[in-house]
């Protein structure tokens, strides 16, 4: 699933270490997060909030199912 954060994290050429390091948190807890395996606390949250400055909502990292495109599409899949 290409959820907000990756593509927040890509756009920004971000390794999931990267990411990782600045929010103190897990490469592994990251990636599953961005595949939206995992809800991340809301500590988390805020902080990949703060790191991508915005770019990407509490919302989006909570709930990215509801912010996927159906493939070849502009439309949500929910």
């Amino acid at each position: 699933m290409n959820t907000p954060l990756r593509a927040a994290r890509l756009a920004r050429k971000k390794t999931l270490q990267e990411v990782a390091v600045a929010v103190s948190s897990d490469t592994g807890n990251l990636s599953r997060i961005e595949r939206g395996e995992q809800v991340p606390s809301k500590e988390l949250t805020d902080a990949l909030v703060a790191y991508f400055e915005g770019e990407v909502t509490e919302m989006q990292i909570m709930w990215p199912e509801r912010f996927v495109a159906e493939p070849g599409t502009d439309r949500a899949v929910a």
